[in-house]
């Protein structure tokens, strides 16, 4: 299906430049898809010096727009711009390379590194190696809860709303889901009456709407929707729902629907779900699995491949375990990414439109603001799995705290967490060299 016109007006920055052709914009997204390291904030940084300052295919204003809009959407925000930006030049057929481009480097490393993770688990350095990686991913996520805090957290009531939600995960064990769309609820009722409680500007005027908006929208729904649906349906005709697959598929594509405000917001709750509710991974082998999606182009919501690719590698029948694995892991990306094509080629003929409602806004930063609190609650298990070996649960009542066996602290994996908090805030290093300077302290450590 055509997409709209792609004729974009001037921007601030100056004349928007030809629309490119296909294959120009396959070129490009493949650069992009390679170079996109440094999560959510690197790759949007990435796109908008490739395509809007270099290239000049998109102008800062639409940018900034479509960008605002995916904030809204559930899902990697990155992943979803790109595949605006392609839809907006070449209609669904650029819209699903730019996407699929943007994904697919990183989902093909994270792969090959998840079979040698699973065949290499039991070695002995490769845990010391993993444990340098750990005490470096729990800097890495104090440092988004810090930038994210400061720039969501700009009013009293969206400091108790990250207040209450860090309080509903960690203290009372309160489903992600509800926290995220109780949040939202609440933030949408805010801005009807008080929307300058949440910081929001009023709102202007809709865009113009492309022909037949409707009818592009429908069938995004029903075409996605079955693509989405497909893995599942011959999972249950061929190996039944209570097959790990069937489970791997269910559970991540409810992820798919209330991955509000990044993968970091999201982390807390599959960690809980794939290790306590599962059983399919140990707790410190989430923490490896978000080391490997750091060092890796692509959304770091790939780090559910490592997830899926372990849980089916360790429930293979009646497969072998490397088959299971590379099912499990394919069939974990397909419900992870799907739904991104179907939010954005769905709702792309009303961004213009629904960008500019105030009770959208509202929600957003509702959930943004409760995302703070979901992230200080994912620094916490982590921080609490990384420095101790045991941790237990105490409840009382209503409530179920999660408390070290303080004689199970590891001094190693101290001394490599206060090396990587220095490294990251003090001399502020990038991802990449503190995941390679903690790894290579977890190595040395181990000879001691």
């Amino acid at each position: 299906m055509a997409g709209p016109d792609v004729s974009i007006a001037h921007s601030p920055a100056g004349a928007v430049a030809p629309t490119p052709s296909f294959a120009e914009l396959v070129a490009a997204f493949t650069r992009i898809g390679f170079l996109s390291f440094g999560g959510p904030a690197g790759q949007i940084a990435l796109m908008h010096r490739e395509l809007v300052e270099e290239r000049r295919w998109v102008a800062e204003e639409d940018y900034l727009h479509a960008l605002n809009f995916c904030h809204l959407l559930p899902g990697p925000e990155a992943q979803q711009l790109a595949t605006w930006i392609g839809w907006r030049m070449h209609g669904w057929r650029g819209g699903l390379a730019a996407g699929l481009l943007f994904v697919i480097p990183g989902a093909c490393i994270i792969l090959a590194l998840s079979v040698l993770y699973a065949l290499a688990a039991n070695l002995g350095w490769v845990a010391a190696l993993f444990l340098g990686v750990k005490a470096a991913v729990l800097a890495v996520v104090v440092q988004a809860l810090l930038r994210i805090a400061g720039r969501a957290l700009d009013t009293g009531v969206k400091k108790g709303l990250a207040a209450a939600a860090f309080a509903g995960l960690f203290l009372f064990d309160l489903p992600f889901p509800l926290i995220v769309l109780g949040s939202g609820v609440a933030g949408m009722l805010i801005a009807r009456t008080r929307p300058d409680l949440l910081a929001l500007k009023p709102a202007k005027g809709g865009g113009t709407l492309p022909p037949n908006p409707w009818r592009t929208t429908v069938t995004s729904v029903l075409v996605w929707g079955a693509i989405w649906a497909a893995p599942m349906v011959l999972i249950a005709v061929t190996l039944g729902q209570g097959h790990v697959l069937w489970q791997i598929g269910a559970f991540f594509s409810q992820l798919a629907i209330v991955t509000f405000g990044g993968a970091y917001a999201v982390l807390a709750y599959m960690a809980q779900e794939a290790v306590q509710g599962f059983g399919w991974l140990q707790a410190g082998e989430m923490a490896d699995g978000l080391g490997l999606a750091e060092t890796t182009p692509g959304p770091l919501i790939l780090v559910t491949q490592f997830v899926g690719y372990l849980a089916a590698y360790r429930a293979p029948e009646p497969f072998s375990p490397l088959v299971a694995g590379l099912l499990g892991a394919g069939l974990t990306t397909w419900v992870t990414f799907a739904p991104c094509f179907l939010w954005i080629f769905a709702l792309a003929p009303w961004i213009d439109r629904l960008g500019q409602a105030v009770w959208l806004k509202g929600g957003l930063a509702a959930v943004t603001a409760a995302v703070v609190g979901v992230i200080a609650n994912l620094t916490a298990w982590f921080a609490l799995h990384v420095l101790f070996a045991r941790v237990g649960e105490v409840e009382a009542g209503p409530l179920r705290l999660s408390w070290p066996e303080l004689a199970s602290f590891d001094w190693r994996a101290g001394l490599l967490a206060a090396l990587a908090f220095a490294l990251a805030f003090g001399a502020k290093w990038s991802v990449l060299r503190l995941l390679a300077v903690c790894a290579a302290g977890g190595l040395a450590l181990s000879l001691v």
